[in-house]
């Protein structure tokens, strides 16, 4: 990638998307199995067969697309959704298929649409034992498309839309993300969906743990982790302060400053990326921070006091970059 100069790998989109339509899965009733919960690729015939022995309803794949000769970007764009003809039940994945299609050009960021069609040979659709559909939502091979995966605004909404999508699939109402600070508060010992919801967030956020619904050790010592870097005192219990921090429903509304720690530091620093401004998106507001921060405001008209306030917010906020070529 130019400024960045390094690659941006397909799995830094459909990770945080995948996660993102499973915690508004969950929020909306639904159970949820992730046939994929590794970080490292596992092949198709694995996660293939995980599905067939899990005796899931439904399946959601997340990618990203690509056209040419992957050396160089071009204009191809957009989102496409894709099912098997050739799948046991062909006509309710074209109908999984349409439905996620249409909520994610119509709910999301992502509103580049390019179609449903059909992937004849690809085992996630076709030798599955379930509904099947594959969300290639947008272009690697698209300079604006390729920085937008590291986006995580680009990331939730798309995660969102699919979710609406399969909701309006399976007949089911949607639940919106809500006020965070009304979630249950969850402690060690419970184990419902809120917990597993939590562990997807603590992932998400860089604390990564199972996603089981089970608050066990591991995930207090997650707990435990990150409200040490966003406050409140560490005491391993998710309730109002640490459920605002870890959902991040207005990341806008902090004023983020050297010296600043937290998850939203960390959405900072993936929207800095996704303009192509090089740093690290570790939590951690330092001098690598204020320094692409002040470029970014030098070269958006801002004043570059390396401050992230409302003005540079909104900056932010749009899909655009000053660097685009």
């Amino acid at each position: 990638m130019p400024y960045l100069d390094r690659s941006i790998y397909e799995n830094e989109f459909n990770r945080p998307a995948k996660i993102y339509c499973a915690i508004a899965l969950l929020r909306s009733g639904l159970r949820v199995y992730d046939l994929h919960p590794e970080v490292s690729d596992v092949p198709v015939q694995t996660r293939v067969a995980r599905a067939n022995r899990a005796g899931v309803k439904l399946l959601a794949t997340f990618a990203y697309n690509a056209f040419g000769s992957g050396r160089t970007f071009n204009a191809v764009s957009g989102v496409l959704t894709y099912y098997s003809g050739y799948s046991r039940f062909p006509a309710a994945s074209r109908e999984l298929a349409e439905d996620i299609y249409a909520a994610i050009v119509s709910r999301s960021l992502q509103t580049d649409g390019k179609g449903v069609s059909t992937l004849d040979d690809v085992g996630v659709l076709r030798s599955v034992n379930c509904p099947s559909a594959l969300i290639e939502a947008g272009f690697m091979t698209n300079l604006r498309e390729a920085r937008l995966m590291l986006d995580p605004d680009w990331r939730k909404s798309i995660g969102y839309a699919a979710a609406i999508g399969i909701c309006d699939y399976a007949d089911i109402s949607y639940v919106d993300e809500g006020n965070p600070a009304a979630y249950p508060a969850v402690a060690p010992g419970n184990r419902n969906s809120y917990v597993e919801i939590a562990q997807y967030y603590l992932t998400l956020r860089g604390f990564p743990v199972k996603a089981d619904g089970i608050f066990g050790n591991d995930t207090e010592s997650a707990v435990k982790a990150f409200q040490n870097m966003n406050g409140p005192e560490p005491d391993g219990i998710i309730g109002r302060q640490t459920w605002t921090k870890l959902v991040l429903p207005s990341p806008s509304a902090y004023i983020l400053r050297t010296g600043s720690t937290g998850s939203a530091v960390s959405y900072l620093q993936l929207k800095l990326l996704s303009k192509l401004y090089p740093l690290a998106a570790d939590g951690i507001f330092g001098e690598e921070t204020e320094n692409a921060l002040k470029l970014f405001q030098t070269e958006s008209g801002l004043e570059p006091d390396g401050i992230a306030g409302p003005l540079t917010f909104s900056a932010l906020g749009t899909l655009m970059s000053p660097r685009d070529e």
